[in-house]
């Protein structure tokens, strides 16, 4: 096999797999937090799931990058050394982001999910507060896509 085809597939399993990891981990943190927060206050439980879901959505990223850049048929024999270590290098930048992302995102919808439990009127403030990590997901899904075109 090609060293090339060897590093693109590399870069998208970085690409997927550090996004999910996130995800899993950003969800997990916010789910941890539903669970002491419905102990005080079950009726928010509706707010508790929202905040504990968006975390999930970094690996979504991390999927649509691979998508796009699976899809523009460049993998392949043949292909040059240079476009392998592109899509490496975006697969482990968007992979990491959201790796990252997905954990600190997490960390603040859980105190926003504990705010909640505690009686606070706090979910939008934690909504708007959640979505600048998510800034950077995008940011580095956005990379991915300007790379994905320049291959």
């Amino acid at each position: 096999m090609d060293t090339a085809v060897i590093l693109a597939y590399i870069g998208l399993g970085l690409m997927v797999g550090l996004s999910g990891v996130g995800s899993a981990i950003g969800v997990s943190i916010g789910g941890n937090a539903t669970i002491g927060a419905l102990k005080k206050n079950d009726a928010a439980f509706g707010s508790y799931m929202l905040l504990s879901a968006l975390p999930g959505t970094q690996g979504l990223y991390g999927f649509a990058g691979f998508f796009i850049i699976n899809s523009g048929g460049v993998i392949a024999q043949g292909m040059t050394v240079l476009q392998g270590m592109a899509i490496m290098a975006a697969g482990f930048a968007l992979g990491l982001v959201c790796l990252i992302s997905a954990i600190q995102q997490g960390k603040i919808c859980a105190n926003g999910i504990a705010g909640i439990g505690a009686g606070y009127d706090v979910f939008g403030r934690t909504m708007v507060l959640a979505v600048f990590p998510e800034l950077y997901a995008i940011v580095a899904f956005a990379a991915t896509f300007i790379i994905s075109a320049g291959l």
